[in-house]
């Protein structure tokens, strides 16, 4: 093995191979174990989120394939309709100056599949890197033919059972991108905005209890009064009970509208009047609903101002009898511009009572980046109520368990209050709706134009025109568990691998993702898509913020494996920002948490911290120390195998059953792997990475590598031992890593292999040239192999050890020198353990002698610990200069009085105080308690020297 771990040499050389000797399929013998990858965009890159999800897949995945699985993991990609449509159009603008519409709907769709073949593949690419063992010959697009087919059947059959039905309703719209958006593409964003409140006038010469002509309305968008179709009061509000009924005169429209009585007007809010505009805002349109208002359309799909309002009744049927007319200043103004001239216009007539300067939010198209308006337009939609009734049943009787199960309650609350779910995109990328229209605008669903006609008796000479819109793709990913596995089609990976076995999401998709996919599964396939829906939380920055551009704190994961200097990365998080005053604070910021760069990590160290880190919490705080920590295990676990390496290669191992005599430590260290592989699995069966990570990393770092390994040297490297005895501890030595390798294998996958590699022969498992860790049994736990006993003796051994370690530190003893240790005040059984152990003591702890003390009044002057109730005496004598350790330690001490003083004179001051930022406060307070710490350990060991 090199001398250091290199992890870039090994980890692409290892994939290289395992894909090529086709590891990650199925093995087709043992019971099913499957996971459908949560399919990212095809136009995508992979991010922190990601990267941790991917590596909780690819842990359970790998765990169940050593315990004898037959394991699939469904890997595929996601169209991603907005985003790969808004990618494409802005390379054809960049190469050829030309829109989609200079290109047409098929020749645009055309380049689309062109870059789709050529740079689609970022995000696999990047998978890879990540040690993901998903079975390659089966991944899917979903806009692959088979998965089109099934789409298209889905989507047919909800039609034929009225399921599907297509209307005019209220939707997200994003007048940039000119389509219907679904809730998880809008951004909510705070911001400092304006409350306009309004005086309307009533109609009929009505006055107010207190005598006035007019309500006040108070809005955000001024815009929306030309739609207006009411004015609502609370029932319970006695000031206007006597106005329910009457009219209004709607200002610069003179439209009458009535004021209604609905809950939705909050008496403490404002006047307690509140507009209600049907067609324009969600709220509105509810209590539109119960009042049976109009829907009065005031906005083009540009938002900007119609020439003439469009009005349906509820139904969305049009009702040309109304009147539709709009002032003709406002046509065609964008609905930002109309705002402020009816702003002007409303003060110019005496209308516009005040100003109020609020906070609030809106919403934002992920994509566009423009404010989202809600819209009436015409769409298709999924009718959900009688879908969600069997989704939930499920999840009730237990059929699919979330872990941890509070999401449950999640769950439960978004399905009990289900709206019609639209389906419709107003994209050319995507699943063309199978829809098709006459020229009198019927409309015929079927699989295709041929179907259409032949189910419809439709002759020649009817003209029929496909939909233009394609479906929602959180409509085609609802499908993905059976239809990654052929579905229409009976195939045998539908009838092996589904249900599958756990569904590996974040807590902000259960609405969008996993409770659409237990709808559409249980209806078409009467099974559930999974039995386990296993929730993590979110990756976040260090101080728990979203990671995000704009805050110019994103990690890339690949950044993280491969390392990246400071140039490199502020390029990456401000070299496309127009801001040049955040540019720099976020320059400022990177400078100052990477001084250096990002070091290279490897995957291995990668992965391990994202699992130490899935606990059950709802937010995940990235620690990049952690990260270097377990770099430093990675480290540690290759120099511990070389260690056994360069002790066992060449060498007796006993692996062919040969007489073999083990030791205390060889007894311990077999008993602890038991309890560890014990702690490992049922930490991986209750889905707590954070535990089974913890547990090989105590057992490793700890136990192996910090005591055995010490502990095996006494008896490698005495002339005395006899070879019974080594032999013993060599086959302990290389059995007990070999087992690690295969339990850390699933979380570490690259280093423990290449290990693996070359321990196995040692340990008798070697398998061929073609072996690999991957399919070598999961290490199952064998209690007769626990020793107590043998862990009691040791723990002994560990104390002693320890406690002359103490004494040397405190009292300023060089670690090689040798010492005289005298042991009293004990048990018998410790000083049988004293008799047993003399080997290892002397060696490990560097001791000249180690007496049992018979009568403890004969001890001479000593420094102390204790073992239990045992005492470790080290006498002082000839040890050390007692004048000049007590002048050393005074004077250590006089130095921490100093900072000590001056981090008091800083905290006394008001004015820093007052001032400084909190974490700097902090920051002095923690520095000072720090000082305080170390300046009583060296008054304990000043007083225990002037005691000696």
């Amino acid at each position: 093995m090199e001398k250091t771990y290199q992890p870039e040499q090994i980890e692409t050389r290892w994939y290289e191979r395992w894909e090529a000797d086709n590891r990650f399929a199925p093995s087709g013998q043992g019971t099913p174990f499957s996971i459908m990858i949560p399919p990212p965009n095809v136009t995508g890159s992979l991010h922190m989120g990601h990267a941790f999800q991917d590596t909780i897949m690819d842990t359970l995945t790998r765990w169940k394939r050593m315990q004898g699985n037959n394991t699939l993991w469904q890997v595929g990609t996601d169209h991603a309709g907005i985003a790969t449509q808004m990618l494409v159009e802005r390379k054809i603008a960049a190469e050829e100056g030309k829109t989609r519409h200079d290109l047409g709907r098929e020749a645009f769709i055309d380049k689309v599949w062109e870059w789709k073949h050529e740079s689609g593949g970022h995000i696999t690419r990047q998978l890879r890197r990540m040690g993901a063992s998903v079975d390659w010959s089966r991944e899917r697009f979903t806009m692959d033919d088979g998965f089109y087919k099934a789409v298209q059947e889905v989507f047919v059959r909800l039609h034929e059972e009225k399921l599907i039905y297509r209307g005019k309703r209220l939707v997200n719209w994003d007048p940039t991108l000119h389509t219907a958006i679904s809730d998880l593409e809008v951004e909510n964003k705070e911001q400092q905005g304006s409350f306009w409140h309004f005086r309307y006038p009533l109609a009929d010469g009505v006055k107010t209890n207190d005598g006035k002509d007019y309500l006040v309305v108070a809005t955000t968008r001024p815009e929306t009064l030309l739609g207006d179709t009411g004015v609502a009061v609370n029932p319970e509000d006695e000031r206007y009970a006597s106005l329910v009924g009457k009219f209004i005169e709607l200002p610069l429209v003179g439209r009458r509208i009535p004021v209604v009585a609905d809950e939705h007007a909050d008496m403490e809010k404002g006047s307690g009047c509140v507009k209600i505009t049907p067609a324009h805002d969600f709220n509105d349109y509810e209590v539109g609903k119960r009042q049976n208002h109009l829907l009065i359309n005031v906005f083009s799909k540009n938002a900007t101002i119609l020439e003439q309002a469009e009005i349906f009744d509820l139904k969305g049927q049009p009702q040309p009898d109304e009147d539709a007319s709009l002032p003709a200043k406002y046509a065609g103004l964008d609905r930002f511009e109309a705002r402020k001239q009816i702003v002007a216009d409303m003060d110019a007539l005496g209308l516009l009572e005040q100003v109020e300067a609020v906070n609030n939010t809106l919403p934002y198209g992920d994509r566009s980046g423009d404010v989202i308006e809600p819209l009436l337009t015409d769409q298709w939609f999924v009718a959900v109520e009688s879908l969600a009734k069997p989704a939930i049943e499920a999840v009730e009787n237990g059929d699919i368990q979330f872990v941890p199960k509070n999401y449950e309650n999640m769950y439960f609350a978004w399905m009990r209050d289900l709206q019609d779910w639209c389906i419709s995109r107003q994209l050319w990328w995507g699943h063309r709706i199978p829809a098709w229209y006459d020229e009198e605008g019927n409309v015929y669903v079927a699989r295709t134009e041929i179907e259409a006609r032949q189910k419809h008796e439709l002759g020649p000479d009817v003209t029929l025109t496909q939909d233009e819109d394609v479906l929602d793709t959180w409509f085609s990913s609802g499908l993905w568990t059976f239809g990654t596995l052929g579905w229409p089609e009976e195939t045998p990976e539908l009838a092996t691998f589904h249900p599958s076995s756990v569904l590996v999401t974040g807590f902000d998709i259960i609405f969008f993702w996993v409770a659409r996919m237990i709808m559409m599964t249980l209806k078409f396939t009467k099974q559930v898509p999974f039995k386990t829906v296993y929730v993590h939380g979110l990756v976040r920055d260090g101080q728990g913020q979203k990671m995000s551009k704009s805050k110019g704190n994103v990690l890339d994961p690949i950044d993280l494996i491969d390392g990246i200097t400071l140039e490199e990365l502020l390029e990456k998080r401000t070299g496309n920002m127009m801001q040049p005053k955040q540019a720099k604070a976020i320059a400022k910021a990177t400078k100052e948490e990477f001084k250096d760069g990002i070091e290279a990590h490897g995957t291995d160290a990668l992965r391990f911290t994202f699992l130490s880190q899935a606990t059950t919490g709802r937010d995940i705080k990235f620690d990049m120390s952690r990260l270097d920590g377990y770099r430093n295990f990675c480290n540690k676990l290759w120099n511990a195998s070389r260690y056994v390496l360069m002790n066992a290669e060449g060498e007796d191992c006993g692996t062919g059953g040969e007489e073999v005599e083990l030791s205390l430590a060889d007894r311990w260290i077999i008993s602890q792997l038991q309890k560890t592989e014990a702690q490992v699995t049922r930490a991986m069966e209750e889905y707590r990475f954070d535990h089974a990570s913890q547990a090989l990393y105590e057992f490793v770092w700890n136990e192996y590598c910090d005591w055995y390994l010490e502990l095996s040297k006494p008896v490698l490297w005495d002339e005395n031992a006899t070879a019974e005895a080594k032999r013993g501890t060599r086959r302990t030595l290389v059995r007990v890593l070999e087992a690690i390798l295969r339990l850390a294998h699933p979380m570490m996958p690259y280093i423990t292999e290449e290990i693996w590699q070359r321990v196995s022969p040692l340990a008798g498992v070697y398998m061929g040239e073609n072996a690999s860790i991957m399919l070598q049994a999961w290490p199952e736990a064998d209690e007769s192999k626990i020793d107590d006993q043998a862990s009691l003796d040791i723990e002994w051994l560990k104390g002693v050890i320890i406690a002359v370690r103490n004494i040397r530190a405190e009292m300023n003893i060089a670690p090689g020198k040798p010492l005289d240790v005298l042991l009293a005040k004990g048990k018998p059984e410790d000083a049988e353990r004293l008799e047993s152990n003399r080997r290892f003591l002397s060696k490990l702890a560097k001791l000249e002698s180690v007496t049992w003390l018979e009568n403890p009044d004969d001890a001479p002057l000593s420094a102390t610990q204790l073992v239990g109730d045992m005492e470790v005496l080290v006498p002082m004598a000839d040890l050390i200069d007692k004048d000049a350790e007590i002048a050393r330690l005074s004077k250590e001490i006089e130095k921490q009085d100093k900072l000590i003083g001056g981090i008091e004179k800083k905290l006394g001051n008001d004015g820093f105080i007052a001032k400084a930022p909190v974490a700097v406060v902090d920051k002095e307070r923690g520095k000072l308690a720090e000082f305080q710490a170390t300046r009583q350990l060296l008054e304990e060991q000043k007083a225990k020297i002037e005691a000696l």
